[in-house]
């Protein structure tokens, strides 16, 4: 948190700047969505959370992911426009059966 903090402060940023700090942001986003997907799928740590604590991580969750999508389709599309194009994943050689003998 302090290095986001200091992050968003920071004056006068060059070009480089900007993508370091994004990526930074974008990492930090990671490690934490991580965390939360290992505490989701666990019963035994969402066992201890209220109904209403339950309701009100879903609600605030979707409120990020909604806005966090939403700003993606928007730059997503301003990367279009400019010409970028989405990376297309190259399909997969159908694997050869195994055979257990």
């Amino acid at each position: 948190m302090e290095r986001i903090k200091k992050l968003e402060k920071a004056k006068e940023r060059d070009r480089l700047e900007l993508v370091r700090s994004t990526w930074f942001m974008l990492g930090a986003l990671q490690r934490s969505l991580v965390g939360w997907l290992q505490w989701v799928k666990n019963p035994e740590i969402m066992v201890k959370f209220t109904e209403e604590e339950l309701e009100e991580m879903n609600s605030t969750i979707a409120k990020f992911a909604r806005s966090f999508i939403e700003y993606d389709l928007e730059v997503t599309e301003q990367g279009t426009k400019k010409g970028l194009k989405a990376t297309k994943k190259k399909p997969k050689a159908k694997a050869e059966p195994e055979y257990v003998i």
